[in-house]
Protein backbone atom coordinates (compact mmCIF):
# COMPACT_ATOMS: atom_id res chain seq x y z
CA UNK A 1 0.00 0.00 0.00
CA UNK A 2 1.31 3.43 -0.93
CA UNK A 3 2.27 5.80 1.87
CA UNK A 4 0.10 8.94 2.06
CA UNK A 5 1.35 12.45 2.75
CA UNK A 6 0.16 12.55 6.39
CA UNK A 7 1.99 9.34 7.23
CA UNK A 8 5.08 10.63 5.43
CA UNK A 9 5.15 13.92 7.38
CA UNK A 10 4.61 12.16 10.71
CA UNK A 11 7.31 9.59 10.04
CA UNK A 12 9.86 12.25 9.10
CA UNK A 13 8.85 14.58 11.99
CA UNK A 14 8.13 17.56 9.71
CA UNK A 15 5.02 19.61 9.04
CA UNK A 16 3.61 22.28 6.77
CA UNK A 17 5.65 25.46 7.04
CA UNK A 18 8.94 23.69 7.79
CA UNK A 19 11.94 24.49 5.60
CA UNK A 20 13.43 21.18 4.48
CA UNK A 21 16.13 19.70 2.31
CA UNK A 22 14.89 16.83 0.15
CA UNK A 23 17.21 14.19 -1.28
CA UNK A 24 15.72 12.22 -4.16
CA UNK A 25 16.59 8.62 -4.97
CA UNK A 26 18.52 9.79 -8.06
CA UNK A 27 20.67 12.10 -5.93
CA UNK A 28 18.99 15.45 -6.65
CA UNK A 29 18.79 17.89 -3.72
CA UNK A 30 16.00 20.44 -3.26
CA UNK A 31 15.38 23.04 -0.58
CA UNK A 32 12.03 24.64 0.12
CA UNK A 33 9.06 25.15 2.41
CA UNK A 34 6.47 22.40 2.79
CA UNK A 35 3.08 23.69 1.64
CA UNK A 36 -0.29 21.85 1.64
CA UNK A 37 0.21 18.56 -0.19
CA UNK A 38 -2.17 15.90 -1.46
CA UNK A 39 -2.17 12.10 -1.43
CA UNK A 40 1.30 10.75 -2.29
CA UNK A 41 3.01 13.97 -3.40
CA UNK A 42 5.06 16.39 -1.28
CA UNK A 43 4.58 20.01 -2.37
CA UNK A 44 7.43 22.45 -1.82
CA UNK A 45 7.69 26.19 -2.34
CA UNK A 46 11.25 26.65 -3.57
CA UNK A 47 13.50 29.58 -2.67
CA UNK A 48 12.82 31.16 -6.07
CA UNK A 49 9.09 31.35 -5.24
CA UNK A 50 7.93 28.52 -7.52
CA UNK A 51 6.09 25.41 -6.33
CA UNK A 52 7.13 21.85 -7.14
CA UNK A 53 5.52 18.49 -6.41
CA UNK A 54 7.70 15.46 -5.58
CA UNK A 55 6.36 11.91 -5.60
CA UNK A 56 6.89 10.31 -2.16
CA UNK A 57 8.30 7.24 -3.92
CA UNK A 58 11.19 9.31 -5.27
CA UNK A 59 12.22 10.79 -1.92
CA UNK A 60 15.24 9.20 -0.23
CA UNK A 61 15.50 11.46 2.83
CA UNK A 62 14.06 14.58 4.45
CA UNK A 63 16.06 16.96 6.64
CA UNK A 64 14.40 19.81 8.54
CA UNK A 65 16.56 22.95 8.35
CA UNK A 66 14.14 25.63 9.57
CA UNK A 67 10.66 26.51 10.77
CA UNK A 68 9.71 28.91 7.99
CA UNK A 69 8.05 32.27 8.18
CA UNK A 70 4.54 33.54 8.08
CA UNK A 71 3.51 36.47 5.96
CA UNK A 72 -0.15 37.12 6.61
CA UNK A 73 -2.62 39.79 5.83
CA UNK A 74 -1.37 43.27 6.53
CA UNK A 75 -3.16 45.33 9.15
CA UNK A 76 -5.73 47.71 7.75
CA UNK A 77 -5.13 51.44 7.91
CA UNK A 78 -7.96 53.95 8.20
CA UNK A 79 -7.51 56.76 5.70
CA UNK A 80 -9.83 59.76 5.54
CA UNK A 81 -10.81 60.98 2.10
CA UNK A 82 -9.07 64.12 0.90
CA UNK A 83 -11.51 66.40 -0.99
CA UNK A 84 -8.58 67.94 -2.87
CA UNK A 85 -7.66 64.62 -4.50
CA UNK A 86 -9.42 62.79 -7.38
CA UNK A 87 -11.14 59.45 -6.80
CA UNK A 88 -9.92 56.28 -8.48
CA UNK A 89 -11.73 52.93 -8.36
CA UNK A 90 -9.75 49.69 -8.16
CA UNK A 91 -11.57 46.58 -9.38
CA UNK A 92 -9.98 43.25 -8.48
CA UNK A 93 -10.32 40.16 -10.66
CA UNK A 94 -7.65 37.96 -9.05
CA UNK A 95 -3.93 37.60 -9.63
CA UNK A 96 -1.06 38.60 -7.35
CA UNK A 97 -1.35 42.38 -7.54
CA UNK A 98 -2.92 42.63 -4.06
CA UNK A 99 -1.80 39.32 -2.57
CA UNK A 100 0.56 38.21 0.16
CA UNK A 101 1.71 34.64 0.67
CA UNK A 102 1.64 32.74 3.95
CA UNK A 103 4.67 30.48 3.60
CA UNK A 104 3.56 28.21 6.42
CA UNK A 105 0.45 27.18 4.51
CA UNK A 106 1.22 28.21 0.98
CA UNK A 107 -2.05 30.12 0.98
CA UNK A 108 -2.56 33.57 -0.44
CA UNK A 109 -4.15 36.39 1.50
CA UNK A 110 -5.90 38.81 -0.82
CA UNK A 111 -6.39 42.45 0.17
CA UNK A 112 -9.35 43.90 -1.68
CA UNK A 113 -10.52 46.74 0.56
CA UNK A 114 -9.20 50.29 0.17
CA UNK A 115 -7.83 50.30 3.72
CA UNK A 116 -6.06 46.99 3.06
CA UNK A 117 -4.40 48.50 -0.01
CA UNK A 118 -3.24 51.57 1.92
CA UNK A 119 -1.60 49.25 4.46
CA UNK A 120 0.25 47.42 1.69
CA UNK A 121 0.89 50.48 -0.50
CA UNK A 122 0.81 53.59 1.74
CA UNK A 123 2.07 55.84 -1.07
CA UNK A 124 -1.35 55.57 -2.74
CA UNK A 125 -2.95 57.82 -0.10
CA UNK A 126 -0.98 60.80 -1.41
CA UNK A 127 -2.16 60.31 -5.00
CA UNK A 128 -5.94 59.93 -4.82
CA UNK A 129 -8.94 58.72 -2.88
CA UNK A 130 -9.73 55.10 -3.67
CA UNK A 131 -12.75 52.88 -3.95
CA UNK A 132 -11.75 49.22 -3.98
CA UNK A 133 -13.82 46.08 -4.47
CA UNK A 134 -13.68 42.51 -5.66
CA UNK A 135 -15.47 41.95 -8.97
CA UNK A 136 -14.47 38.35 -9.59
CA UNK A 137 -11.72 36.13 -8.22
CA UNK A 138 -10.42 33.84 -10.92
CA UNK A 139 -7.13 32.59 -12.30
CA UNK A 140 -6.57 34.56 -15.50
CA UNK A 141 -6.11 31.40 -17.58
CA UNK A 142 -9.65 30.32 -16.58
CA UNK A 143 -11.38 33.48 -17.81
CA UNK A 144 -14.35 33.07 -20.17
CA UNK A 145 -16.37 35.63 -22.14
CA UNK A 146 -18.92 35.88 -19.34
CA UNK A 147 -16.17 37.23 -17.04
CA UNK A 148 -15.54 40.07 -19.49
CA UNK A 149 -19.21 41.00 -19.21
CA UNK A 150 -18.94 41.00 -15.41
CA UNK A 151 -15.89 43.27 -15.49
CA UNK A 152 -17.47 45.59 -18.07
CA UNK A 153 -20.60 45.93 -15.94
CA UNK A 154 -18.48 46.89 -12.91
CA UNK A 155 -16.55 49.46 -14.99
CA UNK A 156 -19.83 50.97 -16.19
CA UNK A 157 -21.06 51.28 -12.60
CA UNK A 158 -17.89 53.11 -11.55
CA UNK A 159 -18.10 55.48 -14.52
CA UNK A 160 -21.61 56.46 -13.41
CA UNK A 161 -20.19 57.36 -9.98
CA UNK A 162 -18.05 60.03 -11.62
CA UNK A 163 -14.60 58.65 -10.76
CA UNK A 164 -11.46 60.07 -12.41
CA UNK A 165 -10.36 56.65 -13.61
CA UNK A 166 -10.35 52.92 -12.98
CA UNK A 167 -7.58 50.40 -12.27
CA UNK A 168 -8.30 46.72 -12.89
CA UNK A 169 -6.06 44.29 -11.00
CA UNK A 170 -5.55 41.19 -13.15
CA UNK A 171 -3.46 38.03 -13.38
CA UNK A 172 -0.69 38.53 -15.92
CA UNK A 173 -1.10 35.44 -18.12
CA UNK A 174 -4.15 36.76 -20.02
CA UNK A 175 -3.98 40.38 -18.89
CA UNK A 176 -3.40 41.70 -22.43
CA UNK A 177 -6.29 39.63 -23.78
CA UNK A 178 -8.69 41.16 -21.24
CA UNK A 179 -7.43 44.63 -22.14
CA UNK A 180 -8.22 43.86 -25.79
CA UNK A 181 -11.70 42.57 -24.97
CA UNK A 182 -12.58 45.66 -22.94
CA UNK A 183 -11.27 47.93 -25.69
CA UNK A 184 -13.69 46.46 -28.21
CA UNK A 185 -16.61 46.33 -25.75
CA UNK A 186 -16.43 50.04 -24.82
CA UNK A 187 -17.08 52.81 -27.28
CA UNK A 188 -16.27 56.44 -26.43
CA UNK A 189 -14.87 55.55 -23.02
CA UNK A 190 -14.82 58.91 -21.18
CA UNK A 191 -12.12 58.08 -18.60
CA UNK A 192 -8.93 55.98 -18.32
CA UNK A 193 -9.22 52.27 -17.52
CA UNK A 194 -5.79 50.76 -16.80
CA UNK A 195 -5.19 47.02 -16.51
CA UNK A 196 -2.43 46.34 -13.97
CA UNK A 197 -0.76 43.11 -12.91
CA UNK A 198 2.16 41.85 -10.88
CA UNK A 199 4.67 39.22 -11.94
CA UNK A 200 5.65 38.58 -8.31
CA UNK A 201 3.53 38.66 -5.15
CA UNK A 202 3.69 41.81 -3.07
CA UNK A 203 5.47 40.28 -0.06
CA UNK A 204 8.55 39.44 -2.13
CA UNK A 205 11.40 41.91 -2.18
CA UNK A 206 11.49 41.81 -5.98
CA UNK A 207 7.76 42.44 -6.34
CA UNK A 208 6.58 44.79 -9.06
CA UNK A 209 3.13 45.25 -7.51
CA UNK A 210 3.71 48.54 -5.68
CA UNK A 211 5.40 50.26 -8.60
CA UNK A 212 2.87 49.15 -11.22
CA UNK A 213 -0.07 50.18 -9.05
CA UNK A 214 1.49 53.51 -8.03
CA UNK A 215 2.41 54.44 -11.59
CA UNK A 216 -1.08 53.56 -12.80
CA UNK A 217 -2.64 55.74 -10.10
CA UNK A 218 -0.33 58.66 -10.86
CA UNK A 219 -0.98 58.38 -14.59
CA UNK A 220 -4.74 58.52 -14.03
CA UNK A 221 -4.51 61.36 -11.51
CA UNK A 222 -2.10 63.54 -13.52
CA UNK A 223 -2.99 62.94 -17.19
CA UNK A 224 -5.93 63.57 -19.50
CA UNK A 225 -5.78 60.15 -21.18
CA UNK A 226 -9.00 58.21 -21.83
CA UNK A 227 -9.51 54.62 -22.95
CA UNK A 228 -8.22 51.17 -22.04
CA UNK A 229 -4.46 50.62 -21.62
CA UNK A 230 -1.99 48.43 -19.73
CA UNK A 231 0.41 49.70 -17.06
CA UNK A 232 3.43 47.50 -16.32
CA UNK A 233 7.21 47.76 -15.77
CA UNK A 234 9.07 49.22 -18.75
CA UNK A 235 12.45 47.81 -17.62
CA UNK A 236 13.62 45.19 -15.13
CA UNK A 237 14.78 48.05 -12.92
CA UNK A 238 12.36 50.08 -10.79
CA UNK A 239 12.60 53.29 -12.80
CA UNK A 240 9.51 53.66 -14.96
CA UNK A 241 6.34 52.00 -16.15
CA UNK A 242 4.97 51.93 -19.67
CA UNK A 243 1.39 52.74 -20.58
CA UNK A 244 0.82 50.19 -23.34
CA UNK A 245 -1.81 50.03 -26.12
CA UNK A 246 -4.39 47.39 -25.23
CA UNK A 247 -4.75 45.74 -28.65
CA UNK A 248 -1.04 45.74 -29.56
CA UNK A 249 0.56 44.39 -26.38
CA UNK A 250 1.74 40.90 -25.57
CA UNK A 251 3.33 39.13 -22.61
CA UNK A 252 6.71 38.14 -24.08
CA UNK A 253 8.40 36.56 -21.05
CA UNK A 254 7.14 34.15 -18.41
CA UNK A 255 8.64 35.85 -15.36
CA UNK A 256 10.51 39.11 -16.12
CA UNK A 257 8.96 42.21 -14.61
CA UNK A 258 9.13 43.94 -18.00
CA UNK A 259 7.43 41.03 -19.73
CA UNK A 260 4.81 43.18 -21.47
CA UNK A 261 5.82 44.92 -24.70
CA UNK A 262 4.03 46.71 -27.50
CA UNK A 263 4.25 44.70 -30.74
CA UNK A 264 4.37 46.58 -34.06
CA UNK A 265 3.66 49.67 -31.99
CA UNK A 266 5.10 51.86 -29.23
CA UNK A 267 4.00 52.60 -25.66
CA UNK A 268 1.48 55.41 -25.32
CA UNK A 269 3.49 56.99 -22.52
CA UNK A 270 6.19 56.38 -19.91
CA UNK A 271 5.82 57.35 -16.26
CA UNK A 272 8.71 57.68 -13.82
CA UNK A 273 8.16 55.87 -10.55
CA UNK A 274 9.91 58.28 -8.15
CA UNK A 275 8.91 61.60 -9.72
CA UNK A 276 5.57 60.62 -11.33
CA UNK A 277 6.75 62.53 -14.42
CA UNK A 278 4.76 61.53 -17.51
CA UNK A 279 6.27 61.47 -21.00
CA UNK A 280 3.78 60.87 -23.81
CA UNK A 281 5.32 59.01 -26.77
CA UNK A 282 2.08 59.31 -28.74
CA UNK A 283 0.56 62.72 -29.28
CA UNK A 284 -2.62 61.46 -30.90
CA UNK A 285 -4.47 59.74 -28.07
CA UNK A 286 -8.03 59.83 -26.75
CA UNK A 287 -8.57 62.40 -24.02
CA UNK A 288 -10.89 62.35 -21.00
CA UNK A 289 -14.28 63.81 -21.79
CA UNK A 290 -17.27 62.94 -19.63
CA UNK A 291 -19.63 64.42 -22.23
CA UNK A 292 -18.78 61.57 -24.65
CA UNK A 293 -21.70 59.34 -25.63
CA UNK A 294 -20.44 56.20 -23.92
CA UNK A 295 -21.83 52.83 -25.02
CA UNK A 296 -21.21 49.17 -24.29
CA UNK A 297 -21.47 46.19 -26.64
CA UNK A 298 -20.67 43.19 -24.47
CA UNK A 299 -21.72 40.11 -26.46
CA UNK A 300 -19.27 37.47 -27.71
CA UNK A 301 -19.86 34.50 -29.98
CA UNK A 302 -18.98 31.33 -28.05
CA UNK A 303 -18.46 29.31 -31.21
CA UNK A 304 -15.28 31.14 -32.18
CA UNK A 305 -11.99 29.25 -32.35
CA UNK A 306 -8.27 29.43 -33.01
CA UNK A 307 -6.14 27.04 -35.06
CA UNK A 308 -2.34 27.22 -35.02
CA UNK A 309 -0.74 25.77 -38.13
CA UNK A 310 2.23 23.43 -37.80
CA UNK A 311 4.06 20.82 -39.83
CA UNK A 312 2.45 17.42 -40.36
CA UNK A 313 -1.09 18.74 -39.77
CA UNK A 314 -3.94 16.27 -40.13
CA UNK A 315 -7.24 16.93 -41.87
CA UNK A 316 -9.18 16.45 -38.61
CA UNK A 317 -7.81 19.73 -37.25
CA UNK A 318 -9.36 21.64 -40.16
CA UNK A 319 -12.62 19.67 -40.11
CA UNK A 320 -13.23 20.33 -36.41
CA UNK A 321 -14.75 23.78 -36.85
CA UNK A 322 -17.39 22.87 -39.45
CA UNK A 323 -18.20 19.60 -37.72
CA UNK A 324 -18.81 21.43 -34.43
CA UNK A 325 -20.77 24.31 -36.02
CA UNK A 326 -18.33 27.12 -35.27
CA UNK A 327 -19.25 30.54 -36.67
CA UNK A 328 -15.62 31.48 -37.28
CA UNK A 329 -12.01 30.92 -36.32
CA UNK A 330 -8.58 32.52 -36.55
CA UNK A 331 -5.99 30.63 -38.57
CA UNK A 332 -2.53 31.41 -37.22
CA UNK A 333 -0.40 30.87 -40.31
CA UNK A 334 3.36 30.76 -40.84
CA UNK A 335 5.43 33.68 -42.07
CA UNK A 336 3.60 36.18 -44.20
CA UNK A 337 0.44 34.09 -44.34
CA UNK A 338 1.08 30.51 -45.49
CA UNK A 339 -0.73 27.35 -44.39
CA UNK A 340 -0.29 23.65 -45.27
CA UNK A 341 -2.75 23.69 -48.19
CA UNK A 342 -0.55 23.50 -51.29
CA UNK A 343 0.64 19.93 -51.95
CA UNK A 344 -1.42 16.99 -53.15
CA UNK A 345 -1.38 15.60 -49.59
CA UNK A 346 -2.71 18.90 -48.21
CA UNK A 347 -5.33 19.59 -50.90
CA UNK A 348 -8.04 18.27 -48.54
CA UNK A 349 -7.06 20.91 -45.99
CA UNK A 350 -7.64 23.60 -48.61
CA UNK A 351 -10.99 22.16 -49.68
CA UNK A 352 -12.10 21.95 -46.04
CA UNK A 353 -11.35 25.64 -45.49
CA UNK A 354 -13.23 26.48 -48.69
CA UNK A 355 -16.30 24.48 -47.57
CA UNK A 356 -16.30 26.14 -44.16
CA UNK A 357 -16.41 29.60 -45.76
CA UNK A 358 -19.04 28.54 -48.33
CA UNK A 359 -21.25 27.33 -45.46
CA UNK A 360 -21.17 30.83 -43.94
CA UNK A 361 -18.15 30.50 -41.64
CA UNK A 362 -15.53 33.24 -41.31
CA UNK A 363 -11.77 32.65 -41.23
CA UNK A 364 -9.35 35.40 -40.21
CA UNK A 365 -5.62 34.88 -40.78
CA UNK A 366 -2.68 36.06 -38.66
CA UNK A 367 1.01 35.13 -38.43
CA UNK A 368 2.91 33.07 -35.89
CA UNK A 369 5.67 35.69 -36.15
CA UNK A 370 5.69 38.25 -33.37
CA UNK A 371 6.58 41.24 -35.57
CA UNK A 372 5.56 42.10 -39.12
CA UNK A 373 2.31 41.58 -41.01
CA UNK A 374 0.57 39.08 -43.26
CA UNK A 375 -0.05 39.87 -46.94
CA UNK A 376 -2.52 38.19 -49.33
CA UNK A 377 -0.76 38.77 -52.67
CA UNK A 378 3.01 38.42 -52.28
CA UNK A 379 3.07 34.61 -52.68
CA UNK A 380 0.86 32.31 -54.73
CA UNK A 381 -0.04 30.18 -51.70
CA UNK A 382 -1.24 33.32 -49.87
CA UNK A 383 -3.33 34.32 -52.88
CA UNK A 384 -4.99 30.89 -52.90
CA UNK A 385 -6.15 31.45 -49.32
CA UNK A 386 -7.33 35.00 -50.00
CA UNK A 387 -9.23 33.84 -53.12
CA UNK A 388 -11.53 31.58 -51.08
CA UNK A 389 -12.44 34.42 -48.74
CA UNK A 390 -9.95 34.14 -45.89
CA UNK A 391 -9.47 37.57 -44.29
CA UNK A 392 -5.83 38.65 -43.90
CA UNK A 393 -5.49 40.63 -40.65
CA UNK A 394 -2.47 42.81 -41.46
CA UNK A 395 -0.28 43.08 -38.30
CA UNK A 396 -2.99 42.14 -35.82
CA UNK A 397 -1.86 39.92 -32.95
CA UNK A 398 -3.43 36.46 -32.99
CA UNK A 399 -5.08 36.90 -29.57
CA UNK A 400 -6.43 40.28 -30.64
CA UNK A 401 -7.86 38.80 -33.85
CA UNK A 402 -9.54 36.02 -31.86
CA UNK A 403 -11.17 38.48 -29.44
CA UNK A 404 -12.17 40.84 -32.25
CA UNK A 405 -13.76 38.05 -34.30
CA UNK A 406 -15.72 36.70 -31.31
CA UNK A 407 -16.87 40.23 -30.42
CA UNK A 408 -17.90 41.11 -33.98
CA UNK A 409 -19.83 37.86 -34.40
CA UNK A 410 -21.57 38.52 -31.09
CA UNK A 411 -22.71 42.03 -32.02
CA UNK A 412 -22.91 42.19 -35.83
CA UNK A 413 -24.14 40.13 -38.77
CA UNK A 414 -21.78 37.82 -40.65
CA UNK A 415 -21.55 40.25 -43.57
CA UNK A 416 -20.79 43.19 -41.27
CA UNK A 417 -18.20 41.06 -39.45
CA UNK A 418 -16.36 40.32 -42.72
CA UNK A 419 -16.12 44.03 -43.52
CA UNK A 420 -15.14 45.14 -40.01
CA UNK A 421 -12.59 42.35 -39.39
CA UNK A 422 -10.09 43.91 -41.79
CA UNK A 423 -10.85 47.47 -40.67
CA UNK A 424 -8.94 49.22 -37.88
CA UNK A 425 -11.47 49.90 -35.10
CA UNK A 426 -9.47 50.28 -31.87
CA UNK A 427 -5.85 50.63 -32.93
CA UNK A 428 -5.46 46.88 -33.53
CA UNK A 429 -4.03 47.40 -37.04
CA UNK A 430 -1.03 49.64 -37.77
CA UNK A 431 -0.72 51.49 -41.07
CA UNK A 432 2.83 50.23 -41.54
CA UNK A 433 5.50 48.27 -39.70
CA UNK A 434 8.82 50.05 -39.33
CA UNK A 435 12.09 48.05 -39.48
CA UNK A 436 13.10 49.42 -36.08
CA UNK A 437 9.95 47.93 -34.57
CA UNK A 438 10.85 44.47 -35.85
CA UNK A 439 14.34 44.72 -34.39
CA UNK A 440 13.59 46.21 -30.98
CA UNK A 441 9.86 46.47 -30.45
CA UNK A 442 10.22 50.25 -30.25
CA UNK A 443 10.61 53.20 -32.57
Amino acid sequence: MNENINEFLKKNKVEEGNIVEIAEQKGNLMKGTIIPSKENVLALKLENGYNVGISLKKIKSVKKIGSGKTVGKAKTVEIKKNPKLPTISILHTGGTIASRVDYRTGGVYAAFGANDLFAMFPELAKIANFNSRLVTNIMSEDIIFKDYQTIAKAVTEEIKKGVKGIIIGHGTDTLAVTATALTFMFENLPIPVLIVGSQRSSDRGSSDAAMNLTCAANFIAKSNFAGVAICMHHHESDTECAILPACKTRKLHTSRRDAFKAVNDTPIALIEYKTANIKFLKKNYEKSDKSKKFSLKDKFEERTGLLKTHINMQIEAFEFFKKNKYKGFVLEATGIGQAPTNTKKHEKNYETLKKFIKSGGIIALTSQCIFGRVHPTIYTNCRRLANIGIIFCEDMLTETAFIKLAWLLGNYSAEETKKLMAKNLRGEISKRTEITEIETGEN
